[in-house]
């Protein structure tokens, strides 16, 4: 079966899609294959991201690794067990499908709370959370004492992600691995980037998560998405050049794809 990647978070603006992009076209890179659903079904940045990239590789004659796009399937309400909820029925056969052909299979989950977003942390064998790096997006994670800067206890989504883990013991199957990376971490503002930090080492020792660096705040990764490009196809196109902040974004996703330490995969990209 393939290993499911699901890339999730409550709050919009994370790097979810960006996260979801590069890490599907760097595995596929690697040899894997690697199917791709994408369940925010009102902005569909996964999904638009990858139709871009298959018509720069149309225009262009381009010989670019492609993740295999899937879709939520249309369910009738004949076709539901009595009591069967329509969007469980939906995600299970679209990862069903997406499994039978590929090694990974990499979700990108809205930025709210869905019963689809529900269901898919579920079915993480690896669950990622892209975090912006401050305390309004650690507010998702837990509550915070503002005097002491001690974490009080979880919040909505780390709940979640707790019944999530209690369905997956229920039914035999292996514990999620769960990463927090730590998106857009600046230059600047060093205090607030440690205290961040330790509270998330806190936070990780009492809820059970790993914590991993992310992407930096890079004007490239705006200008990639049109084109449906990534950091590592700028050496085949020649867009974006290899300056010195383009070459540490790429080490950034190597450093990524260590951390998450997915099975069978060696990163040499």
């Amino acid at each position: 079966m393939a290993h499911i990647i699901i890339v999730g978070n409550e709050k919009g603006g994370s790097g979810k899609s960006t996260t979801c992009m590069h890490v599907a076209t760097a595995l596929v890179r690697l040899k894997f294959k690697v199917g791709a659903l994408d369940l925010d079904t009102r902005q569909r940045s996964f999904s638009r991201y990858l139709e871009n990239r298959a018509e720069y590789i149309r225009r262009h004659e381009a010989a670019l690794p492609m993740p295999t796009l899937g879709r939520l399937p249309n369910i009738s309400q004949s076709r539901l067990a009595p009591g069967e909820n329509v969007h469980d029925r939906r995600i299970s056969e679209a990862i069903a499908e997406l499994e039978a052909d590929n090694d990974f299979v990499v979700v990108d989950c809205p930025g709210s709370h869905t019963r689809l977003s529900e269901v898919a942390h579920s079915l993480a064998d690896t669950l990622i959370t892209p975090l912006n790096d401050s305390f309004v997006d650690f507010d998702l994670l837990a509550r915070i004492d503002p005097e002491t800067e001690r974490v009080i206890g979880p919040s909505v989504y780390s709940e979640m992600v707790w019944n999530a883990r209690q369905l997956r013991a229920q039914a035999g199957l292996q514990p999620i691995d769960w990463i927090v990376i730590r998106n857009r971490l600046g230059t600047q503002n060093m205090h607030n980037k440690r205290k961040v930090g330790k509270a998330l080492d806190e936070l990780s020792k009492r809820i059970g998560f790993r914590v991993a660096p992310g992407f930096s705040e890079r004007v490239i990764f705006r200008e990639m998405f049109p084109s449906g490009l990534t950091l590592l196809d700028m050496r085949d196109t020649g867009i974006g050049g290899l300056n010195l902040s383009n070459i540490a974004a790429r080490q950034e996703l190597r450093d990524l794809l260590k951390a998450l330490n997915l099975p069978d995969v060696v990163v040499k990209i």
